[in-house]
């Protein structure tokens, strides 16, 4: 997919993305922490977590991990799977669906709509692979902010649940 408007190109990612999505992940979690939200991702980077860069490679190797390239630089990643990560304690779905377990983008590049461009892609994967349910998960805490975000992105709050401490929200979008 090419959006030209905007200079955005979306492709199909994999294992040899590890680097740059974890690039992406690390400035996600200086950014959150220079604003004060320590408690989304932590305060460490994840490519200083063992546990975290497997599961990057796991993501990119067992699901269907897309990047937005802006001029060729991988900007923002999103990972589609078939449900839910295992370890997130929520509703199985009652269907087939279609699950965001990872959206994050470079900050050097924030302000240009790369999370929606691929939440959009993520629609269209969905419609293509014939499901019409298409899910994600985020943290709930900040005020809500990335609650509406996944709001204004079409998405509709479903569930709410905790894992620890840490409050999640669950959402839907049906997909025709």
């Amino acid at each position: 997919m090419d959006d030209t408007i905007r200079g955005i190109r979306i492709r199909r990612g994999g294992p040899a993305d590890a680097p740059a999505v974890l690039t992406m992940l690390d400035s996600a979690v200086a950014w959150m922490n220079d604003r004060g939200n320590t408690e989304q991702w932590g305060t460490t980077p994840f490519s200083a977590q063992p546990a975290r860069v497997e599961q990057v490679d796991r993501y990119l190797t067992e699901n269907l991990p897309f990047l937005a390239e802006v001029d060729g630089t991988p900007a923002a990643a999103m990972v589609l799977g078939s449900g839910p990560d295992p370890r997130v304690p929520i509703t199985p779905a009652d269907e087939p669906e279609r699950y965001v377990r990872l959206l994050v983008s470079d900050r050097r590049f924030a302000g240009r709509h790369l999370g929606s461009a691929l939440l959009a892609h993520a629609v269209e994967e969905t419609r293509r692979a014939g499901v019409r349910l298409l899910r994600v998960d985020c943290w709930a805490g900040g005020g809500g902010k990335l609650v509406a975000f996944y709001e204004r992105q079409g998405f509709t709050s479903t569930e709410t649940f905790r894992a620890g401490s840490w409050p999640g929200q669950v959402l839907a979008q049906r997909v025709g």
